[in-house]
C-alpha cells in the first residue's frame, strides 16, 4: 500500500499526510511488523481522533480522513475542475491512476491492524461518534466531506469514484479557497502570506437588512455583472455609522458564494501584502472580492499609496477576477485639513493643489460610489416594526414607538443597527 501511495502522480505532498503515510506503511507489514509497529499504529490513531476532532468528523474516520486529503489537495486536475467540472486532456489519464490508488485505500479493512495488534481500536474509529462541533470546519462543510466519504466509499468502479470527486469538485471547489466562504490574512514562520479562512460567518441575507433597496440594488447589479465575467467596478459603501454597510457585503458574500464568489478581509496595515495576495489568487476560477471595512485615513498615513498603485495605476493589469469593496463611513477615505484646500490660494507654490488631489484620488478610483445615510424618524420606525415583527415581539405600536425613540435618544441615533439592539434588548427581557 505505501510503495502504491507512492507512486501517485498528482496526489502527493499532502498536509496532514503523515496519517496516511504511517498506516499504509502498517499496511504493507501486516505479516512482518517493525520492531516499533505498535508506536506508530497507536501514533496513528491519535493523529485520527484529533483531526475528527478538530474537522468534526464522525462516522468512519478513516474514510473521512481519506477525503479531507482528496478535497483540500489543490493540483493541476482538481483546480481545473473547480466551478467548470471535468475536464479534458491527458491529465484525466493521471487522475484516474491516483483514484485507482486512493479507490484501494477506501477498500482496505482497517480492522486487520486490529487482529495484528490486538485491539478493538480501528473497529470504534469505523464507527465513531463525535463529542462537540468542528473547530477548524463549520457543520456545512463537515457534513460535504461526511456525504461524499459515503459516495467514495461506495463507489463499484474507479470511473464512479472519479466522477464522484469532480462533481465534488465543480459544486464546491477544492482546498480550502474552494471549501471556505471568507478569509484573513496571516503571515507563516517565513513571513510568507498565507490566506486563512475564517470558520464562522454571521449568516446575514441581503433581506434582512430593511430599508435601503436603491443601495442594494446598485451593489447587486454590479456584484451579479461581476459573477458573469461583465465590466464591474470597485464599489465604495459610505455613509453613517450603523446603517448596514458592512451587513450588505455579508449579505452578498451569503447570496453568491455557490456561484464561485469568496472575499478575503483585508486590514490597511496589509495593503503591502495586497500584491502577493492577488499572486495567489488570480489563476483560480473564483471571484474574489477583497474586503476593506470601515476604510480611512488619518493626514500622517500613507498606506492609501498602496491601495491606490494596487487598484489603479501599476504596469499590470487588476486580473478579471478579483474586485475591492471597501466600507467608510468618510466619503473621501483620507482625512482633509482646511489648510489643504487654503493652500491652493498660496501664490508661493503654484502646485500646492496636489495634496488635495491626491487624497481625492484614492475615492475616484472606486467606480461605484454608494451611500448609506441615516434613515428619517418615520423610515426608523418601520425597521423597528419589522424587525419587531420577524423576531415575535408583540407590544402595541404606541408602546413599541415610545421605547425605541428613548432607546435611540441614549444609544447612538436613528440607524438599523441601533434598531437591531433595540430588539435585542426587548428579547433579553422576555422570560
Amino acid at each position: 500500500m505505501a510503495a502504491m501511495y507512492q507512486k501517485c502522480i498528482l496526489y502527493r505532498n499532502f498536509t496532514d499526510g503523515d496519517v496516511l503515510e504511517q498506516i499504509t506503511g502498517l499496511m504493507d507489514s501486516l505479516d512482518a511488523m517493525p520492531e516499533n509497529g505498535e508506536e506508530i499504529f497507536f501514533q496513528s490513531l491519535n493523529r485520527l481522533v484529533e483531526l475528527a476532532g478538530a474537522y468534526g468528523f464522525t462516522g468512519n474516520l478513516w474514510h473521512n480522513y481519506l477525503t479531507y486529503l482528496l478535497v483540500n489537495h489543490e493540483n493541476a486536475f482538481s483546480t481545473a475542475c473547480e466551478i467548470r467540472g471535468a475536464v479534458e486532456g491527458s491529465i484525466n489519464n493521471m487522475a484516474k491512476h491516483d483514484f485507482a490508488i486512493f479507490k484501494e485505500l477506501f477498500s482496505f479493512d482497517l480492522t486487520k491492524l486490529d487482529a495484528a495488534f490486538g485491539t478493538a481500536c480501528c473497529e470504534v474509529l469505523g464507527a465513531y461518534e463525535n463529542t462537540h462541533g468542528s473547530k477548524l470546519f463549520n457543520k456545512r462543510i463537515r457534513d460535504r466531506i461526511a456525504e461524499l466519504s459515503e459516495l467514495l466509499a461506495g463507489a463499484d468502479t474507479v470511473e464512479q469514484f472519479m466522477a464522484d470527486m469532480v462533481q465534488f469538485y465543480k459544486d464546491f471547489g477544492v482546498g480550502k479557497l474552494g471549501l471556505h466562504k471568507a478569509f484573513r490574512l496571516n503571515h507563516d514562520d517565513s513571513g510568507k502570506v498565507v490566506i486563512e479562512p475564517i470558520t464562522k460567518i454571521a449568516h446575514v441575507q441581503l433581506d434582512d437588512l430593511v430599508g435601503y433597496e436603491i443601495p442594494k440594488r446598485q451593489l447587486v447589479e454590479n456584484t451579479e455583472a461581476f459573477l458573469k465575467g461583465k465590466k464591474a467596478n470597485n464599489c465604495l459603501l459610505f455613509g453613517d455609522a450603523g446603517t448596514g454597510k458592512s451587513s450588505s457585503i455579508k449579505g452578498i458574500l451569503n447570496q453568491y458564494y455557490e456561484d464561485g464568489l469568496r472575499v478575503i478581509e483585508v486590514y490597511k496595515h496589509q495593503f503591502q501584502d495586497l500584491n502577493e495576495v492577488i499572486a495567489q489568487i488570480k489563476n483560480r476560477n473564483y471571484k474574489f472580492i477583497i474586503y476593506m471595512d470601515d476604510l480611512s485615513f488619518e493626514e500622517f498615513e500613507i498606506e492609501y499609496k498602496y491601495l491606490k498603485a494596487v487598484i489603479e495605476g501599476g504596469l499590470e493589469r487588476r486580473p478579471e477576477n478579483i474586485l475591492i469593496y471597501a466600507t467608510s463611513n468618510r466619503r473621501h477615505l483620507v482625512r482633509e485639513r482646511a489648510s489643504d484646500k487654503l493652500e491652493i490660494m498660496d501664490s508661493d507654490d503654484l502646485h500646492s493643489s496636489d495634496t488635495v488631489q491626491e487624497k481625492l484620488s484614492l475615492v475616484y478610483r472606486f467606480g461605484v460610489r454608494i451611500y448609506f445615510g441615516k434613515p428619517e424618524k418615520k423610515e426608523f420606525q418601520n425597521i423597528v416594526r419589522i424587525l419587531a415583527e420577524r423576531n415575535g415581539i408583540h407590544m402595541e405600536d404606541k408602546d413599541l414607538m415610545l421605547e425605541a425613540n428613548k432607546w435611540e435618544i441614549s444609544h447612538g441615533g436613528m440607524t438599523g443597527r441601533t434598531a437591531q439592539q433595540f430588539i435585542d434588548y426587548l428579547l433579553g427581557k422576555e422570560e
